[in-house]
């Protein structure tokens, strides 16, 4: 029964140490600083998408209904729930702005001989 206890000791022992060395909360607070940057840059990425297909659509002047809903699902909404704001702000208003129009498609027909 000592055996255990004297063991148990131990091991507690070891786990407090590593826990309270500094080694160990450099490790977590280089984790963080690591999720931080690349939290920084997707929402750096995401920015410049915004930017640069939202001046697109405002320079063409219109956009279809599934870029608008792509544009906003997928680009603004998570960017503007990630923090983001300025600029990309900026280019969103002038994106709800424009008038919505369908896909030109052309049909190509040949015949078989």
């Amino acid at each position: 029964m000592n055996d255990w206890r004297g063991l148990a000791i131990t091991l507690l022992t070891v786990v407090g140490s590593v826990a309270a060395s500094s080694g160990f909360w450099a490790w977590l607070q280089k984790r963080d600083n690591k999720k931080d940057a690349i939290s920084h840059l997707v929402l750096g990425l995401a920015h410049d998408r915004i930017v640069f297909l939202g001046m697109s659509y405002v320079d063409r002047g219109w956009i279809t209904k599934d870029e608008y809903e792509d544009f906003f699902k997928y680009l603004y909404t998570p960017y503007s729930e990630f923090g983001g704001n300025g600029l990309a702000e900026k280019v969103k208003n002038e994106v709800t702005k424009l008038p919505i129009r369908g896909h030109k498609t052309e049909i190509v027909v040949t015949e078989k001989t």
